[in-house]
């Protein structure tokens, strides 16, 4: 095995023993079919990404597609061209949030992860945004809508997604699960099979994925795969905190999640280096650092996400305007520890 497939085999046998093997050979089909893919059609963001440098100079712009309208014209194009002709080389990258079908929380809740929401635009057009800009888009792992195809799977037991969601007894003490919601976790849903109870951490809209099946590891490896070659640069994963359950935890950064998170990581360096990972955890400090990876990040080599979002920055920014000082901020800056 080359260095790179023995990491991928130790992060799978971690998160599935002895079917690692089997995981990892359909994730390498994934991958040589991305190689040939990207040598047919090279990604629209390749020049100059292979050692990406930050500073304060990056200026990013986080909307959504259908931000700014013009009659007649897709919103993605109009998004563009206002980019373009207003803000240029001011700004370095994009983060256009969930553009696809979609059925609540704003697009947090995706019926079809391969495809560009009709009323926003098409692929081309997030090709043309990434050709300009670096850009950034979600991969919303957690949960999909009710209303997506696995889902209708689901209901009448059919593949592949008929495996895909976890079923729990409704009378099962849950009460360790930690959730940024006060909705009922497990949601009664009619089957081909009776009524069964899902897991549901945001919604009964939005139901969570069971990562214990590899085939749901998958189908992501290949979405994120699908998203690099259409341009996409950066990669949001969204509520990954949450991926992995277990009963009688708290069901929120266990150590398979940090694993996936890993494992990811180690497919984009190797396949598509200059694509960064950034998870979206909205946690604190300490916690929200973790996703760097902490054992090699006192090593100097982080091995899970490339950045965090710093979520204490923003309100404390504003705190030092309104009140016009900067002693709490400085504070807390101060109370940072080195980070790569």
């Amino acid at each position: 095995m080359t260095p790179f497939e023995q990491t991928v085999h130790h992060y799978l046998t971690h998160l599935y023993g002895p079917r690692a093997g089997e995981v990892q050979r359909r994730i390498g089909q994934h991958l040589a079919n991305f190689r040939t893919a990207s040598t047919a059609s090279p990604p629209a963001n390749t020049a100059g990404h292979d050692a990406p440098t930050w500073s304060e100079k990056d200026q990013w712009v986080i909307c959504y597609g259908d931000s700014i309208l013009d009659e007649g014209t897709p919103p993605l194009a109009v998004l563009d061209t206002f980019l373009q002709s207003y803000l240029g080389d001011a700004i370095s990258g994009v983060h256009v949030l969930p553009f696809f079908p979609w059925s609540s929380d704003d697009g947090f809740s995706v019926i079809h992860y391969r495809e560009v929401n009709s009323e926003l635009g098409e692929w081309a057009h997030i090709q043309t945004l990434a050709s300009h800009y670096d850009l950034m888009a979600d991969l919303v792992l957690n949960h999909v809508s009710r209303e997506s195809l696995w889902f209708v799977d689901y209901l009448t037991g059919s593949l592949p997604g008929r495996d895909y969601f976890i079923e729990v007894d409704p009378d099962t003490d849950v009460s360790q699960v930690t959730r940024p919601r006060s909705s009922p976790l497990l949601v009664p849903i009619s089957t081909r099979r009776g009524t069964r109870h899902v897991w549901a951490t945001f919604s009964e809209d939005q139901i969570d994925l069971n990562f214990e099946n590899p085939d749901v590891l998958l189908e992501f490896v290949g979405i994120l795969l699908f998203y690099l070659q259409q341009g996409v640069r950066i990669i949001r994963l969204d509520a990954v905190a949450f991926l992995w359950k277990r009963l009688g935890t708290s069901c929120i950064h266990l150590p398979e999640t940090h694993t996936v998170v890993r494992l990811l990581r180690a497919i984009v360096d190797e396949i598509a280096p200059g694509t960064l990972l950034i998870t979206e955890t909205n946690v604190p400090h300490a916690e929200n650092i973790s996703y760097f990876g902490l054992e090699r990040l006192a090593k100097g080599a982080p091995d899970e996400a490339h950045m965090v979002y710093q979520f204490a920055l923003p309100p404390l920014l504003l705190h030092t305007l309104t009140r016009g000082e900067a002693t709490t901020i400085q504070t807390w800056l101060n109370s940072l520890p080195v980070l790569p």
